[in-house]
């Protein structure tokens, strides 16, 4: 695509590989944010994302967070500490936002930087991030885990 010019020489349209070059650096741009828990309440999250918003949502089914380890549903990460004591809390790590990854020996693990947190109350056991990840509240009812 050629541009016209004006007369002090001033090309008067953008060339179509500008264009497609801005494209890609947009798309690239979002899939960072993406990964790193974007503003759109997708990936790594600080409210419940695909799990829903509402009290009452179902989350999870008990019988599919391990006593010790939990999981990562939607925007949240779901951990059973102790037999029969269910928590949640925000995916997205307190550091730079990036989603955690799993739950194991009741750590719950951020790949990005190498954050963990206590899955029994959110607190930081290793930077870098040094704020917990927010709790959400939730309720257990007939085998479902749902937010509250």
């Amino acid at each position: 695509m050629a541009g016209t010019r004006d007369s002090g020489g001033a090309v008067g349209a953008v060339g179509r590989r500008t264009v497609i070059a801005a494209a890609g650096g947009a798309g690239l741009a979002a899939a960072v944010l993406t990964a790193c828990g974007g503003s759109d309440g997708s990936g790594a999250q600080g409210g419940a994302g695909s799990a829903g918003t509402d009290a009452g949502t179902v989350i999870a089914s008990t019988a599919d967070i391990p006593e010790g380890g939990g999981a990562v549903v939607g925007g949240l990460v779901v951990t059973q500490p102790r037999a029969g004591e269910f928590k949640a809390f925000s995916a997205k790590c307190t550091h730079a936002g990036c989603a955690v990854k799993d739950v194991v020996d009741g750590v719950i693990r951020c790949p990005c930087h190498g954050s963990a947190f206590d899955a029994s109350d959110g607190t930081v056991k290793t930077g870098p991030a040094t704020a917990p990840l927010p709790a959400t509240a939730i309720a257990v009812k007939d085998g479902s885990i749902v937010l509250a």
